[in-house]
């Protein structure tokens, strides 16, 4: 199993998120709305946020844990969707998922996703 966080700009959720529902075995999609900064700081984005002398870029962030034959086709999903060439379209990070609990059923590991 593996957990799959993507850093993406908010105006490209909505395809993204329209391109993700049509993969078969996507179990769901947490979206956060997120502040951050990268290399660049955020000093000269139009879009930046400001917050007590520190600037922000506003992000969306999605996670979503999946069994591992799936991983590949929602990577190429949000980086084909999320992609417009510019500084600041964002990261995807992959990670290991150990276990699973589903809190309703008790359920543990790839059946519980």
């Amino acid at each position: 199993m593996k957990e799959i966080k993507a850093i993406i700009r908010p105006s490209k959720l909505l395809k993204v998120a329209e391109e993700l529902h049509e993969i078969d075995g996507l179990p769901g999609v947490t979206v956060t709305e997120i502040r951050g900064f990268g290399k660049g700081r955020a000093k000269h984005a139009e879009d930046k946020v400001v917050y007590e002398m520190v600037e922000f870029m506003p992000r969306i962030q999605l996670e979503v844990v999946v069994n591992d034959e799936v991983v590949d086709q929602i990577v190429n999903v949000i980086q084909k969707y999320a992609h417009t060439g510019n500084t600041g379209d964002g990261k995807i990070f992959v990670s290991t998922v150990d276990d699973i609990v589903k809190i309703r059923t008790n359920q543990r590991g790839p059946s519980a996703v």
